[in-house]
């Protein structure tokens, strides 16, 4: 990943959850918050509920290939946490990519919004 690494402690995940802004859609649910970096940082959630280890790690691949793939589309210097819905248990690739766009895509629309209320 050119301009991301990997959001690893629990403590950084429980900073996203409280203080950063979320989006869902019918696969997934991202997480949004500023770092203050110059690079991106990610963290893919996926529940036991989900599936057992196998289905839980297809998911977390498929998450970070459609990431990897799309990362020019977004914002730099922020965290972010995906985190994996039960009904993306049998999803294919597209389908993930265009979930990972489409959550994406809301929160740029939030921040358009939010940057035309304070003008």
């Amino acid at each position: 990943m050119l301009y991301s690494e990997s959001l690893k402690k629990r403590k950084d995940f429980q900073i996203v959850y409280s203080k950063g802004v979320s989006f869902a859609n019918k696969y997934l649910v991202m997480y949004k918050y500023k770092n203050h970096l110059e690079k991106n940082r990610v963290g893919i959630s996926v529940s036991k509920k989900v599936g057992n280890s196998v289905v839980r790690h297809r998911l977390t691949r498929l998450v970070r290939e459609s990431y990897r793939l799309n990362e020019k589309e977004f914002e730099k210097g922020y965290d972010y946490v995906v985190v994996v819905r039960i009904s993306a248990k049998n999803i294919t690739y597209a389908d993930m990519e265009s979930a990972l766009l489409h959550v994406n895509k809301l929160h740029l629309k939030a921040l358009r919004k939010k940057e035309e209320r304070s003008e």
